[in-house]
């Protein structure tokens, strides 16, 4: 058997333990790949259907970013003894992708600016990360619940307004990545609360979402740097809200 060639190493990407179920977290600056060989030698380990979405991209650094991702995947799914470029990836209704030969591997993956995020669990999960900019008070007002804009307006000045805005948007998102609903299911069906301990709930406001989200569901979430990181996973019974430090340095919640 001819043996495959090692690829360059990605000091960036790094992974943790996450929840329950041997749910692993992994992330990575795709800053890494602009190195041409690096970003070549990654790209022709990956199945056709990663590089056909790679190459859809106009902007380099959304090809990094898609790259990025099918990464992830793949290093993912070497914990099951899986490659990316030999499993098939299919889409449910709204987009959530699903491995159909392995329905007891749930996943999801994420990016915003240079940094890309992947979960794997035995579990539904969802994940979100969002490069934080200056919080958008009109956009929270129009599309969270009156409680959540509150917990926003309310904080003191303009990092604290951000850093809620973000830790709300990322969990609410994470949230939908979960259920599978996408954004069919607006933003203000379901509420999050966050204690001063750092405790994370979530309730379903309407109808809708109490028939589309039955169950209970834990968080985590993460801050590294300027980017906030938030991972949903669905759970027939509530266990009790924690944060994990993601890597060295990175800052815990509460």
């Amino acid at each position: 058997m001819k043996t495959e060639k090692a690829l360059p190493m990605l000091h960036s990407l790094r992974s943790c333990a996450c929840g329950e179920n041997g749910a692993v977290l992994y992330w990575m600056d795709t800053g890494e790949l602009e190195d041409e060989i690096c970003f070549s030698e990654y790209y022709k380990r990956l199945s056709r259907e990663r590089r056909r979405k790679v190459d859809s991209y106009l902007f380099k650094k959304d090809k990094r970013l898609s790259l990025g991702a099918g990464i992830l995947m793949d290093k993912g799914l070497s914990v099951w003894g899986l490659r990316e470029r030999e499993e098939t990836v299919s889409y449910g209704k709204n987009g959530k992708p699903y491995l159909p030969c392995h329905p007891y591997i749930h996943f999801n993956l994420s990016h915003s600016g240079s940094r890309v995020m992947g979960v794997f669990a035995g579990e539904e999960t969802g994940c979100d990360v969002e490069q934080m900019q200056e919080a958008d008070l009109a956009l929270g007002e129009r599309f969270f619940t009156r409680k959540e804009y509150a917990f926003i307006a309310g904080q003191q000045g303009k990092e604290g307004q951000k850093e809620a805005f973000f830790r709300l948007w990322t969990l609410k998102e994470s949230f939908l990545k979960a259920v599978g609903t996408g954004l069919s299911l607006p933003l203000d069906a379901f509420e999050i609360t966050l204690s001063p301990k750092g405790e994370i709930a979530v309730c379903q406001k309407t109808d809708e979402a109490c028939r589309l989200c039955p169950g209970e569901f834990e968080f985590r979430e993460y801050r590294m740097g300027e980017y906030c990181m938030a991972v949903c996973f669905w759970k027939k019974s509530r266990l009790q809200p924690q944060t994990w430090d993601a890597q060295k340095g990175a800052q815990k919640w509460g």
